[in-house]
């Protein structure tokens, strides 16, 4: 059994501060590297395997990376951070916000760990130059490089999936998709996973797919735009209803649809993804599939401190479901 005395004649340190350490002692007072070189030859020689029920108390960063483009599409992100910080703070953990990579490249030594929250592009290189001396992360709601780092995110393929099977159980056969495009990473234009879901799963219940529109950022002015091609196109075939890719579009789409006097749910249904604060205000209010940040920010942090303390372990990339919310902008048909 790898005991607190054989970690601090590895590690150079005192048994009373390895003990204070491993013990999560709020008051002691160490530095980074101290903390770190600690940490790492408890790892190496296996002290956790003999001691599942301690649990560690890492010192974290937070990358926070967000295009300050679109209000609503920030605030999903700013909620996602608040729910991070909230959650640091009740389990006494130590964090500091980095809103550029490079700044946290230059001050990694400080942390056992990391998680990034926001849809700003990194450079593959910058990834890179931060798992060389980061190498415990886990990105919230994106996945930029899943080689080497963890990751959760909501399971958007089955949702779209259970959006169409809502829309068909209810008797529509002409159902159409919104949305944006998916990020640039490195220079390569990314397919966004729900209008790849969306285009799969319709040629899987044999239907056409001539009622997408996707292009574009995830913003309500885009909405706007794709709401009114969408008006100018259909006509008098319009689909019987919509699954929009995000909340954000859809406030657009909505606001679209009334100038054109479209009857939401009347003429076409739609539905949303997200669950943002904004769409219980919109008319008619939207039914949207909920992401619940809580619980991907809970599994975030253990996920974090599980890599921390088995560095070695293979890099995870966790799908969490989402629920719908029903209002009146799609109500599905009841089981019977």
């Amino acid at each position: 059994m790898t005991t607190i005395k054989k970690i601090a004649e590895e590690s150079g340190y005192s048994p009373a501060t390895v003990s204070r350490l491993l013990n999560n002692d709020p008051n002691l007072s160490i530095t980074a590297d101290t903390k770190n070189k600690i940490l790492e030859i408890a790892n190496k020689l296996g002290y956790w395997k003999d001691h599942q029920e301690k649990k560690i108390r890492p010192t974290i960063a937070l990358l926070y990376r967000v295009n300050h483009e679109e209000q609503l599409q920030d605030e999903y992100f700013t909620s996602l951070k608040n729910a991070l910080i909230s959650t640091v703070e009740k389990e006494a953990l130590q964090m500091k916000t980095f809103y550029e990579i490079d700044d946290l490249i230059k001050n990694a030594s400080l942390f056992q760990g990391f998680i990034g929250i926001g849809a700003a592009p990194i450079e593959n290189k910058k990834l890179k130059q931060l798992h060389k001396i980061l190498p415990n992360g886990v990105f919230v709601d994106t996945n930029p490089a899943p080689e080497l780092f963890d990751s959760i995110r909501p399971n958007l393929e089955l949702t779209v999936k259970n959006a169409i099977d809502l829309f068909f159980k209810k008797g529509y056969e002409k159902i159409g998709f919104i949305g944006g495009v998916g990020p640039k990473h490195d220079g390569i234009q990314e397919i966004d996973r729900r209008a790849s879901a969306f285009a799969e799963y319709l040629k899987a219940r044999g239907k056409n797919n001539n009622y997408m529109f996707v292009e574009g950022p995830f913003s309500v002015e885009n909405g706007y735009q794709l709401g009114k091609k969408v008006t100018a196109k259909c006509k008098n075939k319009f689909p019987q209803a919509f699954l929009i890719a995000s909340d954000t579009l859809a406030v657009g789409v909505l606001q679209a649809f009334n100038e054109e006097g479209i009857n939401i749910p009347k003429e076409t249904a739609i539905l949303s993804i997200n669950n943002s604060n904004v769409v219980k205000y919109v008319s008619p209010p939207l039914s949207s599939y909920n992401i619940d940040q809580q619980e991907m920010i809970d599994m975030a942090l253990s996920m974090l401190i599980n890599l921390i303390i088995k560095p070695d372990r293979a890099h995870i990339d966790v799908n969490m479901n989402t629920k719908l919310v029903i209002r009146k902008s799609f109500i599905p048909k009841e089981d019977k």
